[in-house]
């Protein structure tokens, strides 16, 4: 007996209903990107693993899809290389490209080879796949989406203010209420300092980022165990633990950083950001526990948690001063945001926010009595498809029952019938299969009735 197919964890197939779905997900950001400036790329699935390595941390690296050599991949190894228990090792002779973890690392590789042809500041925008080697769990995947919008070349932090109106535009558009977090990795590294442990920043803000995650006292625990004194994990708690409006943080933050001129540049940019977006329609909160665990991330940080659904962060992304200086292009700074378009998706699923004419794809069906009615029907299909009316014929003349039960699978609204007595008149009865309503109509109005 054969053996039932199935599909990779933490992957998806998508129907064409739930592709509907996705494309008015994609389309909505796409409109609004547009509206900012933002042009369109793509880069490949895959990378040299010489460029996605190091660019996300130890644990990011831990999370890249490898992808064997081509041909004799064996070629080169030794027999003690492959009993070696090493798998770090092997994989790096066995594999010298991976699928990409993100769309921003790619970018910044773009930007390099290609900065001879960009007008700086670049603004682009990138809707394609990523994947990563994680557990899957619910609102996580090996295969996603990402959405990015990204500016090189400009250090303005007017930039920052219009990827946070991006992001309220977005979401105000889906209907969808969310809270933006924003925070400061100079802000972070101001702490560490501030507490003697300027050189355990990024065991830090990899522990503070999943504060949502593990809760306090796990953090503590992971902190402690990176070798962070107990005296330092205590000054942190008041930190983490900071309420109050936005200005109350700031001025707790002035007071405690006075003595770290990168802590206090932090919340200089911090409160510049935060005073030019008093008009969103989305709330938007300084939350000092937010560290955004890559380590590229050097100014402003940012992410998006949805109010009426339990999910994961939907958006993100954060200022990166240095990462195209890996690539040889030091001194071009960057900031980006990430649309993370599989979470959207479930989210305007449990909310059910999609409007109904995104998911209805044709709009009328055309019924089939035989080849005479077909060839008349054909002609009125042209007209309707000219208007912009999405419609379609039952390719097979079979019973009129089974033809009004593929209408309802698809949910299709409306349904022309033609018969003997309609082509005599010229004209089509058309059934309105919500209400049930028929009425004859003449092909010149076919259109205006559809879409109105």
């Amino acid at each position: 007996m054969a053996q039932k197919p199935s599909i990779p964890k933490g992957t998806r197939d998508f129907s064409p209903l739930e592709m509907a779905k996705r494309n008015y997900i994609f389309n909505t950001i796409k409109d609004v990107y547009a509206l900012y400036g933002f042009q369109q790329i793509e880069t490949p699935a895959m990378e040299n693993l010489s460029t996605l390595m190091g660019k996300y941390g130890e644990e990011g690296d831990k999370l890249l899809f490898r992808i064997l050599n081509s041909g004799d991949f064996l070629s080169g190894m030794t027999a003690e290389d492959l009993t070696e228990s090493n798998s770090a090792k092997v994989a790096g002779k066995l594999c010298e490209k991976g699928l990409r973890y993100d769309l921003t690392v790619p970018f910044a590789r773009y930007v390099v080879q290609h900065r001879e042809e960009l007008a700086l500041p670049f603004k682009r925008y990138q809707i394609q796949p990523v994947w990563r080697a994680d557990r899957p769990q619910k609102g996580r995947y090996r295969e996603f989406y990402q959405c990015d919008a990204d500016v090189v070349g400009s250090e303005s932090l007017l930039n920052e203010v219009e990827l946070m109106q991006i992001v309220d535009t977005v979401f105000t558009r889906f209907g969808v209420r969310v809270c933006i977090k924003i925070n400061n990795r100079k802000i972070l590294t101001g702490i560490a300092e501030m507490i003697g442990q300027a050189d355990k920043i990024v065991d830090i803000t990899v522990a503070i980022d999943k504060l949502d995650k593990i809760g306090l006292d796990a953090v503590n625990a992971e902190l402690a165990a990176d070798g962070i004194p107990a005296d330092a994990i205590e000054k942190l708690q008041p930190i983490i633990k900071l309420s109050g409006s936005n200005a109350e943080k700031l001025a707790t933050m002035r007071e405690v950083l006075s003595g770290s001129d990168t802590g206090l540049k932090g919340v200089d940019e911090c409160e510049y950001i935060l005073s030019k977006l008093t008009d969103l329609n989305n709330a938007i909160e300084l939350d000092l526990t937010l560290a955004r665990g890559l380590n590229y991330y050097t100014g402003a940080i940012f992410e998006v948690k949805a109010l009426d659904v339990q999910i994961g962060s939907i958006t993100g992304g954060g200022r990166y001063d240095n990462l195209t200086g890996i690539f040889g292009m030091p001194g071009l700074s960057g900031v980006g945001i990430s649309f993370g378009a599989d979470r959207i998706f479930d989210v305007l699923n449990q909310l059910d926010l999609y409007p109904k004419e995104t998911v209805s794809a044709t709009q009328l069906l055309f019924v089939n009595f035989g080849e005479a009615e077909a060839d008349f029907c054909l002609k009125v299909l042209a007209k309707v498809r000219a208007a912009g009316v999405r419609a379609e014929i039952y390719p097979d003349s079979s019973k009129m029952k089974k033809q009004m039960s593929y209408a309802n699978a698809k949910n299709i609204p409306f349904v022309a019938i033609v018969g003997e007595t309609e082509m005599a008149e010229g004209k089509v009865n058309l059934k309105n299969m919500e209400t049930g309503e028929q009425q004859m109509v003449a092909p010149d109005n076919l259109a205006a009735i559809i879409k109105g």
